[in-house]
């Protein structure tokens, strides 16, 4: 199950039928879930916690000390869940005192060959990170989010669930939940009907938040106006997420 070239610390918990490749490292205070495999040419480092069936490829690097000029060696720590792939050259670092001192993960992600999730990341369940996405210090993602490759997306965003990334796009302002945006500075190009509907949405919550984008996007509206009129029309539980996803902005939206 482990290969004799692996460098394994003792002082690292592996679950008894983890698999792990040919000259993989694993530092100390690092632990992983049963039925995880990690291929050849890993390097994981703690503190961080693997959840069960994670699955790494080669060459990627999990744990790693962040590239914060302000990191001092603090012990931060990873913390991933369950059923994640972490594909090809893919770096995935802990987090910074100066903010939550952990990065955390959620389960059954994707994250695609070289991808990168900088420190403080919040990603939720269920992502898909295509080819070369970048995520910068303190981003947050919500769960069953798409990112199109080579996507980028600025420190301290906050990007919403259900909501999809074309590939390039570069993101500098919060994105609210279920929409779609592209482009450089990237803008919203409607809701991200596709995965709705594929992910079970019924005809009333898709007709009330197409609506609800309407009155942001397309009424001429401003922010405040609009999220008023959805409150006062719309009572669903989709349509209070697409509000509160644009109330709890920080950096202003993509519009």
């Amino acid at each position: 199950m482990i290969h004799p070239t692996a460098l394994i610390d003792p002082a690292a918990h592996l679950a008894d039928d983890v698999e792990v490749g040919p000259f993989t490292v694993i530092g100390p205070d690092v632990e992983i879930g049963p039925g995880s495999r990690i291929g050849p040419h890993v390097v994981i480092k703690g503190p961080s916690v693997l959840g069960a069936r994670t699955r790494i490829f080669q060459f990627a690097s999990v744990g790693e000390d962040c590239q914060d000029k302000k990191y001092a060696g603090e012990p931060t720590r990873l913390v991933m869940g369950d059923d994640n792939v972490i594909r090809e050259g893919a770096t995935l670092h802990r987090g910074t005192v100066q903010d939550r001192g952990e990065t955390t993960i959620g389960s059954r992600n994707l994250f695609m060959a070289y991808v990168h999730v900088g420190h403080d990341c919040l990603v939720g369940n269920d992502c898909v990170l295509a080819n070369q996405v970048t995520l910068a210090g303190h981003v947050d993602l919500g769960n069953f989010v798409i990112l199109g490759g080579l996507s980028a997306i600025h420190q301290f965003c906050h990007f919403g669930d259900h909501a999809m990334a074309g590939g390039g796009s570069i993101i500098t302002k919060d994105t609210p939940a279920y929409i779609m945006i592209s482009g450089n500075p990237a803008q919203a190009h409607g809701l991200n009907l596709i995965g709705l509907k594929r992910r079970g949405f019924s005809k009333e919550s898709i007709r009330a938040l197409s609506e609800a984008y309407k009155l942001v996007y397309r009424q001429g509206l401003t922010v405040e106006q609009a999220l008023e009129q959805i409150h006062a029309r719309f009572s669903l539980p989709e349509t209070e997420t697409f509000a509160a996803s644009i109330e709890l902005s920080t950096r202003g939206i993509i519009r």
